[in-house]
């Protein structure tokens, strides 16, 4: 027969009393973070800033849902969530945050990634924010944040979080992966920025997206938390253990590399040594939006000086869809009765839509830019 309190043969063993002691702590919400605190450079104090701290994510996909996961459970305070787009299936093999209902109601990324942190930790205060971010409204979404998680999808938005941050001097931890490569690197609002290393918007289709070269979920969740570790890294004020290289990563080929920012690069950069603010500037400097066409269930998205060369374009979409190529444009065939007609100028019209932040979406996964 077993020993139990009501036997008299029942004698607590040390073990036993040391595991009900466990089990106590275990249940005691204030343990949640005892593993993060008794992390020497962090400690109570550092635990203290990091749940103090206001963090946006600018971005819920691939990258941005493992970061904003990781720092919900590392506690934290105020995180908002930035996103524009719509969960796909195809989001599934990378976004681990996201369940399939998620994808068969085409829920909003912001909307169900707080759903899902505030089920993992309820003491975070989860804001959402759906928008797409323009020079017009970027100061007013990441109105009082100590730091920014860069989690884009696009170069032109990268740019302009750059100007944002060398104005306000708030920092940001850049974050990037196709394929399986990836890079990160902390900015910190001075000199020097993103745009010593990126002077300009990439040509379309120069650049390859995850739409077109494909993306292994190990790399995502890779750089997603190196993005994390120096996030923490500053919440929690030790900031002479932030990575001043930028680290690269290439997972398939087993390949990690790190790259200082030349000094000649950031004295001769328009942004952070110059002082232009151009990405910011523009919506002051009258840049034309996309806009909806009237009549049709299409959106137009703006091109720019540049020639698009559409025969390389077409040779990237002939891997992903039907393509249509002619002299003046090339259409790529998207599922859902979807087409992205891409002319030479830049200019876009993607029919199927009405929403001008889902053909955003479009235009930045296949053209890039």
């Amino acid at each position: 027969m077993l020993a139990s309190a009501q036997n008299p043969a029942y004698k607590p063993t040390r073990f036993a009393f040391l595991c009900a002691l466990r089990l106590m702590a275990i249940s005691d919400p204030n343990d949640r973070y005892v593993r993060q605190a008794q992390f020497a450079p962090i400690g109570e104090a550092g635990q203290a800033q990091i749940e103090s701290a206001r963090v946006a994510i600018l971005g819920c996909g691939a990258l941005g849902s493992v970061a904003s996961e990781l720092l919900v459970r590392a506690g934290v305070g105020h995180i908002r969530l930035i996103d524009r787009d719509l969960i796909e299936w195809s989001n599934l093999q990378r976004q681990s945050l996201y369940v399939e209902s998620d994808a068969e109601q085409a829920l909003a990324k912001a909307e169900a990634a707080a759903g899902h942190l505030r089920r993992i930790n309820s003491s975070v205060v989860i804001e959402v924010v759906v928008a797409d971010i323009h020079p017009g409204n970027i100061a007013e979404n990441l109105l009082d944040v100590d730091l920014v998680i860069d989690a884009a999808d696009n170069f032109t938005l990268r740019l302009l979080l750059n100007d944002w941050s060398l104005s306000t001097s708030t920092p940001w931890v850049h974050g990037g992966c196709v394929g399986a490569n990836g890079q990160v690197r902390f900015f910190a609002g001075v000199s020097p920025c993103f745009r010593c290393l990126v002077p300009e918007v990439p040509d379309p289709g120069e650049v390859a997206t995850c739409d077109t070269a494909g993306v292994i979920g190990p790399a995502t969740h890779l750089i997603a938390s190196l993005q994390s570790s120096e996030a923490l890294k500053f919440l929690s004020g030790n900031t002479s253990a932030i990575n001043p290289r930028v680290l690269s990563i290439d997972l398939w080929r087993n390949q990690i590399r790190e790259v200082a920012i030349d000094e000649n690069l950031s004295s001769q950069c328009p942004a952070c040594s110059g002082g232009q603010r151009e990405f910011l500037d523009a919506a002051e400097a009258g840049v034309s939006q996309a806009e909806t066409l009237c009549g049709r269930n299409a959106v137009q998205i703006p091109g720019g000086t540049r020639r698009v060369d559409l025969s390389k374009i077409a040779e990237r979409w002939n891997s992903v869809a039907t393509v249509q190529a002619t002299r003046f444009f090339t259409r790529l065939q998207l599922p859902d009765d979807q087409t992205l007609t891409l002319f030479r100028d830049g200019r876009a019209v993607i029919s199927g839509v009405r929403d001008i932040p889902h053909a955003r979406s479009i235009y930045d996964r296949y053209v890039g830019s």
